[in-house]
């Protein structure tokens, strides 16, 4: 770990603490602030408390400290204008039928579609499961590429469900016309299709031509589920969102989230956009569960405009520095449209990636069969500094003990 801290955030404890520090990404000033009015209400920090809360104050400390480099998450949290929001909603945490600032209605007017095309979730992660349970059984198929985002296909194996994991090409990208055969073959036992676009972990795209041939060359009952977490920081002439798609009443479902551009992974707010037919079929799954705050900051986040903005221009300067400076030490890394990318270390990430989390940097996770590549997601510039200096520190030293034959 650094001897410095990089937060200046405690644990305080209850319910009460989390509702004053739960936002992650925080400016200090904030964090300052919220510090400040825990103690005026009574929450405060035990330095000498019971062994359990000294061993979780460890714990926090130690999350604390880490520069977040596996999640793909937004470094800076919500924008000031979305944590006045979300602070404003703190009015009707007692409440059941609260006024949710008409955040159904806003995403559908943002999207061009009614109010009757949306359902909304927990995060993506809930409308991707939503869409398994409305769409899978025992037996039945969905068709997806391999590696991507696996929550899909580990969800389908827990209800018995089967998946046809077709590999990616030597260039990374998804192979459509083997999405085609597969789902035309296995067409009687197909749940659904599965794209993620751009995909999690290369942050490669599939174009608008790709995504209308697979359309165009399946059986339209077919649902096909689009995942579009990132397309916020696609720039891609060839890409475009499936928007179109669901106005045309194609059995397309695009899952989208406010976790990543807009800083709100902890609050849990995602939805769908389908077909009105389909979010019928869909709505029994879901559990509606989406807080106050999180729907009240939704909106302040789509109308904030100048944070999006500012954003993709410090994850694209970031992004595009990491992989310049990492092919200049010999490591290169795949074209990304996200916030994250992935490097091709040439040997296996496992022990390189406890080699950072042991200077105070976590990176992300083994997606096989890329066991030889890293990813990384984009950090403040700070955190962008830490990773460096790690991946300088580690790759030195293994490249050191290779040659020695240690």
């Amino acid at each position: 770990m650094s001897d410095r801290k990089v937060s200046r955030r405690h644990f305080v404890g209850g319910a009460t603490a989390a509702a004053a520090l739960g936002t992650l990404g925080i400016t200090p000033e904030i964090a300052e602030a919220k510090i400040r009015r825990a103690a005026e209400i009574g929450v405060r920090r035990i330095p000498g408390g019971p062994p359990m809360l000294r061993a979780w104050q460890s714990q926090v400390d130690e999350y604390d400290a880490l520069a977040h480099l596996s999640s793909n998450e937004n470094p800076f949290g919500p924008s000031a204008k979305t944590l006045d929001a979300m602070t404003y909603a703190f009015k009707y945490s007692m409440r059941y039928g609260y006024p949710d600032n008409n955040v159904q209605e806003r995403i559908a007017a943002s999207h061009g579609v009614d109010r009757g095309n949306i359902l909304m979730g927990a995060g993506s992660g809930e409308i991707l499961e939503v869409v398994g349970l409305t769409y899978l059984a025992p037996g039945k198929k969905v068709i997806g590429v391999e590696p991507s985002y696996g929550q899909v296909y580990s969800h389908a194996a827990g209800i018995d469900a089967d998946a046809i994991l077709l590999p990616l090409e030597p260039d990374y990208t998804q192979n459509v016309e083997r999405m085609v055969d597969a789902t035309n073959r296995h067409y009687r036992d197909v749940g659904f299709v599965y794209v993620c676009n751009p995909n999690n972990p290369t942050g490669i795209c599939m174009t608008a031509d790709e995504i209308a041939y697979l359309l165009d060359n399946i059986p339209e009952d077919v649902p096909v589920l689009i995942d579009e977490a990132y397309h916020h920081f696609v720039e891609d002439p060839a890409y475009r969102e499936s928007i179109e798609y669901v106005r045309q009443g194609r059995r397309v479902v695009i899952a989208r989230t406010f976790s990543k551009i807009y800083g709100m992974a902890a609050m849990r707010i995602g939805y769908a956009i389908a077909p009105e037919d389909m979010i019928d079929e869909m709505q029994p799954w879901s559990t509606g569960s989406v807080n106050a705050l999180a729907r009240w900051g939704a909106v302040a986040a789509m109308d904030d405009t100048e944070a999006s903005s500012s954003m993709l221009a410090h994850n694209k300067k970031w992004r595009e520095q990491a992989r310049a400076e990492l092919a200049g030490l010999g490591y290169e890394s795949l074209p990304s449209e996200t916030n994250f990318f992935m490097v091709n270390l040439g040997r296996t990430v496992a022990p390189i990636r406890q080699a950072f989390r042991e200077r105070g940097v976590a990176v992300g996770r083994d997606f096989p069969p890329m066991l030889d590549h890293l990813r990384v997601s984009i950090g403040s510039e700070e955190e962008m500094g830490r990773f460096m200096t790690a991946f300088e520190d580690i790759l030195r030293k293994t490249s050191l003990m290779s040659s020695r034959g240690d």
